[in-house]
């Protein structure tokens, strides 16, 4: 049986690089306003894409512009916001969920530590960091379906590693300063560049520039 050859930590920094370099400007591409909007957009896009999320976000911060106002609503009215969206019966549950626990334990204020945030329903590794990083700047690799791919594809990491492997390993290549840039890097890379049908030598979808 083969052995998998993994990248070392340059070769894998110099994979990266490139990706950067391909998207100098690479953010987010979800549509929030605030801290409370960008927790519910991150909930919201787990096993669905950024832009059916965008086609919700509008009027569900217009009608929920604070905790208080979701944590009132019914799980029906919620549902009816986001009923676009995959998984949307479980999402309204833990969009409500969260918000109340806001209300009552943070005074409707998003936390800044990952433990806290982890505790929200709903809410896991992959949104916790998302909400640090854009949030509050707190440097953090969110590992979504783009990040977990790109990361194998180039024997970043095993072809089994779970995202917290994928996390872990990103994070011991990269300075903390590249963490979050680097991060909407690979998920351009992975919806623009090389997608998830794209099956050739991965190189050739890097741009040396």
């Amino acid at each position: 049986m083969e052995v998998e050859k993994i990248l070392s930590a340059k070769e894998a920094r110099k994979v990266l690089e490139c990706i950067n370099k391909m998207y100098p400007d690479a953010k987010s591409e979800l549509v929030w306003d605030n801290k409370f909007h960008l927790l519910c957009a991150v909930l919201m896009s787990a096993q669905t894409t950024d832009k059916m999320v965008n086609r919700v976000m509008p009027k569900f911060m217009k009608d929920y512009p604070e905790p208080k106002n979701l944590a009132t609503a019914t799980i029906p009215e919620i549902e009816k916001h986001i009923s676009q969206i995959g998984l949307y019966h479980s999402k309204a549950k833990h969009l409500k969920a969260t918000a109340e626990i806001l209300v009552s334990k943070y005074d409707s204020k998003i936390p800044h530590d990952k433990k806290s945030l982890l505790s929200l329903p709903g809410v896991g590794e992959k949104t916790a960091n998302v909400v640090l990083a854009e949030g509050f700047g707190i440097p953090a690799i969110a590992v979504d379906t783009h990040v977990s791919r790109i990361s194998k594809r180039f024997h970043i990491v095993p072809q089994d590693a779970k995202p917290l492997e994928v996390e872990k390993r990103l994070e011991e290549i990269l300075p903390k300063s590249e963490w979050i840039h680097t991060h909407h890097a690979m998920i351009l890379f992975g919806r623009y560049s090389m997608t998830a049908r794209d099956k050739n030598d991965p190189y050739t979808y890097l741009k040396e520039k």
